[in-house]
């Protein structure tokens, strides 16, 4: 579909709302204007339009936090577009991820991709500075071997703790057993992103699964 052909309202805009494609976790809410939406299908990176300075906005042009363009998807009038994007930095002026850090209502806990997001921040964000005292990097300084055993203590933890039926401690176990699992992953390059890949070609068939 040609960008031109979308709903633009009376100020030649339309709304944007923009989303971690690894975590689903909503991060902003701007415009675009045709060109934004023109320059963001061909560069892959984010683009705007803000109204306060009426000028286009490269996100991150100036701060180094771009959004790299997963997929854009528009909604079933053509009226408004969604960015999904790997986020590098915060997304928010104020130095939060999301600008959606504040809560009307009761504050409700985030969602497992949320967290899972969270988590694989904070685990790169360690093996790369490596600081001192880190849990973390005392994983990495002990090796991959080392890890590796961790995440079948955890496993087999969380094996005990649902046989003897006791979900509290299967709840605790089971987040040292995604935390080391995480840690895993990144040690060998991978990211939750390629297994989030590999889980939708099983859901759609392109590869053989157990039956859920």
């Amino acid at each position: 579909m040609d960008a031109s052909a979308l709903s633009f309202d009376a100020h030649g805009l339309i709304p944007v709302a923009t989303q971690d494609a690894v975590s689903g976790q909503v991060l902003m809410l701007a415009y675009a204007n045709l060109e934004a939406v023109t320059k963001t299908l061909s560069t892959r990176e984010a683009h705007y339009y803000s109204r306060s300075r009426g000028e286009l906005w490269h996100k991150g042009a100036t701060s180094g936090h771009v959004q790299k363009i997963v997929e854009v998807r528009l909604d079933c009038d053509e009226d408004a577009l969604l960015y999904r994007v790997e986020q590098t930095g915060a997304a928010c002026h104020t130095g939060e991820y999301s600008c959606f850090y504040r809560a009307l209502t009761e504050p409700a806990p985030p969602g497992i991709g949320e967290m899972m997001g969270v988590l694989e921040r904070v685990v790169e964000s360690r093996l790369r500075e490596l600081p001192e005292g880190s849990y973390v990097a005392k994983l990495h300084e002990r090796g991959l071997g080392y890890v590796s055993q961790k995440v079948v203590e955890e496993a087999g933890e969380s094996i005990v703790a649902a046989l003897e039926g006791k979900p509290g401690e299967l709840i605790g176990e089971a987040a040292d057993l995604l935390f080391h699992l995480t840690v895993l992953l990144k040690e060998s390059g991978v990211s939750l992103q390629d297994v989030a890949v590999k889980l939708a070609e099983r859901h759609q068939g392109k590869t053989a699964v157990p039956p859920a």
